[in-house]
């Protein structure tokens, strides 16, 4: 029996833990060979040799990642502890300890916060290689006439930025690269577009333009290819992503930065319609000018005799075309500094004006007369009512010493013919006539009898 039990057993293999490891290792890079794996990063440390090592955890477990330098430098963000991530790599034996590990090639943020975080780290980078350096930002033409966009073609953007310019200054050339603005391949689309307008030159100036969204939708926007495409462009960039209160990267590294594709439009195309009247205006000055100046030329002509007079007319004639055609050429140029020095000048009577705005004084006036309108109507109506009063009681007391108030308890005033009053009855002789007042009444008497 023990014999049988020994003919068929299987045979025995003896490995060493470096042939273990490489089994291992095979079958990990046949099923693990790319994977996602989210999870919270911890124990960050990064070696002189410019790899970075850290560990990926959830609530209830780990692994140990490794990141090379060749990967860490394209990776979105730097890992730093505590910000959660989805990696994307494949797993390893790391045969020195005889553990696994992930060999991370991609990283992702999870949420805002972290989305936040790697705006933040590659804003500061990329500051610090110049791209965002004032010096080096180009003015825009002031009468661009070919004007390249990238952008999505069934966006809002794209049908707001055709109409404005078509309306601000009819038959500009616009040319349009369509691409994605967010999603899978939509930084390779747009940096690709950057690269044909400034391959070709054909723009004067170029827009990468977005409608709003989160900061998600605008992440394309946010990525280390597309800054670099722009900073490389060869023609003037103008950003407009988003909205007003939306600031990418790319805002930071084209020359001029616009709040919405609208106003990117604004910002490119100058009014045709205000040019022309500014042209006109200045044409009109010109011709007055040099009418004026060959009248006094005709003038000299009169007191200088004819020969010399056409000598010298023929010398102003030439002189005179030749500072028209200066003044012609210069004239473009002197259209935008005059009518920049005459908004300024508007701007700053606008504030003088506002300082000596006469309502804010005329407010307080009528305030003021209304104040004392009411104070004067209630020291009139108090006046009154005092005066009311103190008429009340002199009347009391004049009712107190009326002498009707005596007649009212029988008793009656005795007047003679002329009205005098009779307080004896010798004033009354017989047989003259009398007066007498009572309480309701006047009585006429004549004495027929007198006593004492």
């Amino acid at each position: 029996m023990e014999q049988f039990s020994l003919q068929f057993a299987p045979p025995r293999r003896v490995m060493t833990v470096a042939e273990l490891n490489a089994s291992i290792r095979a079958l990990l890079n046949v099923e693990f060979a790319d994977v996602w794996v989210s999870g919270e990063i911890s124990g960050v440390k990064t070696a002189a040799s410019g790899h970075c090592y850290f560990t990926l955890k959830d609530a209830s477990a780990q692994v140990h990642c490794a990141c090379f330098k060749s990967s860490l430098r394209f990776l979105k963000f730097k890992p730093q502890d505590g910000v959660a991530v989805i990696a994307r790599g494949r797993l390893d034996v790391y045969d020195a300890r005889g553990e696994y590990q992930l060999l991370v090639e991609t990283l992702e943020p999870q949420g805002y916060g972290a989305l936040q975080l790697a705006f933040e780290q590659l804003k500061k980078k990329l500051a610090a290689e110049g791209l965002f350096d004032p010096a080096r930002k180009r003015q825009l033409p002031r009468f661009p006439r070919r004007i390249g966009i990238v952008t999505s073609p069934r966006g809002a953007a794209i049908a707001d930025l055709i109409q404005i310019l078509g309306r601000r200054f009819p038959g500009l050339h616009i040319r349009l690269y369509p691409a994605l603005v967010q999603g899978e391949g939509s930084v390779l689309e747009v940096c690709r577009g950057i690269e044909y307008f400034s391959r070709s030159g054909w723009p004067d100036v170029l827009i990468d333009a977005r409608g709003v969204g989160s900061l998600e939708d605008l992440w394309t926007f946010n990525d280390e290819a597309v800054a670099h495409a722009i900073f490389d462009c060869k023609v003037p960039v103008v950003s407009a992503i988003g909205h007003e209160t939306d600031f990418t990267i790319a805002d930071f590294v084209a020359d001029l930065r616009a709040p919405t594709p609208s106003a990117a439009a604004e910002l490119v195309a100058p009014n045709r319609e205000e040019i022309f009247e500014r042209i006109g205006a200045l044409d009109s000055r010109a011709i007055s000018i040099v009418r004026y100046r060959f009248s006094m030329a005709s003038r000299r002509l009169r007191e200088q005799g004819i020969e010399r007079a056409l000598l010298l007319l023929n010398r102003a004639i030439g002189r005179k075309l030749q500072r028209t055609d200066d003044l012609q050429f210069r004239l473009r140029d002197r259209v935008r500094e005059a009518l920049e020095e005459r908004k300024r000048a508007l701007q700053t009577v606008g504030r003088r004006l506002a300082r000596f705005d006469p309502r804010p004084q005329l407010a307080r006036n009528h305030a003021r007369l209304e104040n004392a309108h009411r104070n004067a109507v209630e020291i009139v109506r108090t006046g009154l009512a005092r005066r009311r009063a103190h008429l009340e009681t002199l009347e009391a007391k004049l009712g107190q010493l009326s002498p009707l108030l005596v007649l009212e308890r029988g008793y009656a005033i005795v007047t003679g013919p002329s009205g005098e009053a009779i307080r004896d009855a010798a004033e009354a002789p017989l047989g003259s006539e009398i007066r007498v007042r009572v309480s309701r009444g006047r009585l006429r008497a004549t004495v027929t009898a007198t006593g004492s």
